[in-house]
């Protein structure tokens, strides 16, 4: 008979449908509502069963998933997985032709008459009961897992750095995910994490899941009203076409300083030019794929909670009369809505859980946010010998989350629309620094 110590690992995985139905606001009202659907949405799922309770990962083609949306995605799933909300990470992969998900800014919202503006909360709902129902059915039928591999492989002209600096310091530029000038594009990659990292499950000879992690914003152009997955989601695609009865599951990991802007001009056809460079990149790390041999015992989860210090807009009244102001711009309005969910969830005390997964010799750490890239780089010189790799996109209600010097150095992401403040950064990294020790 086995020892506790020699149980075996088993996964289930899942996938569901997530598209929105016609008129369903996108990426939080800041575009038009959707019109036609380019390509389908998916959310995806791995419930790894091992010595412990169940842990769940989970990413879906969503915006985001805030506040007590974030709560309440944890906790569905968790129930219908037989565990506890933190060993559930959910993680959307920030495609901006996609809709949001977040029940507090909802709820005040809809006291203002914005009810339904911010993303449509029945088909929320209803995503959110079918992926805990295709949950329930996958955890009845887990497959052993004898090996994982893991993999890297280097992506070719698909990331950049967003921000560009002038010679004071100060951001001169912001490379948006389409850029024209061509004096903009023409700058250097700058600072990115440029390789895909992949977590492999194996039965003997027999391919079950790919965990694959990139970090970029995943948008090749966006905001006409037409649902798609972008060139990460087809990117997955390709792959599903190659290795067909392999479930695969993406995520993003520390991109929100980084998009395609270098080697994206917004042209249509740059999409598909974008998924298949980075499908190429998920090809070669499944090819090169080191794997090892693993049992229950080689799984271990940790749980550290933060709170983030407050930035941005923090005048609860100056909100609040926005809010009501018909005068402001719809979408000004709702990014109000927004910034007092999260800080009446942080002045409640609310924290944050940041989890790490460790898996043989790799790690996986989980974030919040719109991160910066800095981080993920951080966490793998943490372990520098080793397979390090992040999922962001977690918990959304923070928005962008920067590095210290970055709130001084001005720009979009921390200069106008951040909700912490540069000490997020000490935080952030003595959190890093537990989560992999």
């Amino acid at each position: 008979m086995l020892g506790a110590a020699q149980k075996p690992l088993r996964i289930a995985t899942f996938k569901v449908d997530a598209t929105p139905p016609t008129g369903t606001p996108l990426c939080d009202g800041l575009v038009i509502p959707s019109v036609r659907v380019d390509d389908p949405l998916t959310a995806r799922g791995i419930i790894l069963l091992s010595d412990e309770k169940p842990i769940v990962l989970f990413a879906i083609d969503w915006v985001g998933i805030a506040n007590g949306g974030h709560d309440l995605w944890r906790e569905t799933l968790a129930k219908a997985a037989g565990t506890t909300p933190d060993r559930v990470a959910v993680h959307a992969l920030h495609q901006h032709d996609a809709p949001g998900f977040d029940t507090t800014a909802e709820e005040i919202l809809s006291k203002h008459g914005l009810a339904g503006k911010l993303y449509n909360p029945a088909f929320g709902q209803q995503t959110l009961e079918r992926a805990a129902q295709a949950l329930r059915l996958a955890i009845k039928k887990p497959v052993k897992v004898t090996e994982i591999g893991l993999g890297r492989a280097k992506v070719d002209q698909v990331a950049s750095n967003r921000r560009l600096l002038g010679p004071d310091g100060k951001v001169k530029y912001v490379r948006y995910t389409a850029t024209r000038d061509p004096v903009i594009r023409a700058e250097p990659e700058g600072t990115i994490d440029p390789y895909v990292w992949l977590i492999a499950f194996w039965n003997g000879n027999r391919p079950l899941a790919s965990l694959t992690y990139y970090a970029t914003h995943p948008q090749s152009h966006y905001g006409k009203g037409a649902v798609t997955c972008d060139f990460p989601g087809l990117a997955r695609g390709l792959r599903e076409g190659e290795l067909a009865k392999v479930a695969h599951i993406h995520f993003n990991g520390a991109g929100g300083n980084v998009t395609a802007g270098k080697y994206n001009d917004g042209a249509p056809e740059n999409r598909m030019v974008l998924a298949r460079r980075l499908a190429e990149g998920m090809k070669s790390a499944w090819e090169n794929q080191k794997k090892s041999a693993v049992n229950g015992s080689d799984v271990r989860w940790k749980v550290v909670p933060v709170s983030l210090p407050l930035g941005g807009r923090t005048d609860e009244k100056q909100l609040e009369a926005i809010i009501d102001d018909t005068n402001q711009k719809e979408a000004e309005r709702l990014r109000a809505g927004r910034d007092l969910a999260y800080l009446s969830r942080v002045r409640a005390g609310r924290k944050i859980e940041l989890t790490s997964l460790k898996i043989g010799p790799g790690f996986v750490v989980h974030m919040p946010g719109e991160l910066f890239i800095e981080y993920q780089l951080a966490a793998q010189n943490t372990r520098p010998d080793e397979f390090v790799t992040m999922a962001a996109y977690g918990e959304y209600g923070p928005g962008y989350i920067g590095t210290r010097i970055a709130y001084s150095q001005g720009g979009y992401e921390t200069g106008i629309v951040s909700r912490t403040a540069p000490e997020v950064e000490d935080v952030l990294m003595a959190a890093l620094k537990e989560l992999l020790r």
